[in-house]
């Protein structure tokens, strides 16, 4: 399954750990990626997505239909 969510497509992102020694050695800062089940208003169906923190926080705001429309993510992963 890819690292990324499924709305917002939010992925890692590259960084560099320093140490002491002033070395740099670059290393992936992951999405913080949670799996929620969610219910579609309209059709009453449960879909299972994998979604960001901040994408459920815009989900408990404005509803799963408008953070799709939003992100401008597909209709489709709702009937999966």
């Amino acid at each position: 399954m890819a690292k990324h969510c499924q709305i917002s497509k939010k992925q890692y992102n590259r960084a560099n750990k320093v140490s002491f020694s002033n070395k740099h050695h670059r290393y992936q800062q992951n999405a913080n990626l949670q799996t929620k089940r969610f219910i579609d208003p309209e059709t009453g169906r449960t879909v299972k997505l994998r979604v960001s923190a901040k994408t459920l926080k815009t989900i408990q705001k404005f509803g799963l239909r408008a953070t799709i429309k939003r992100y401008g993510a597909s209709q489709s992963i709702l009937s999966q």
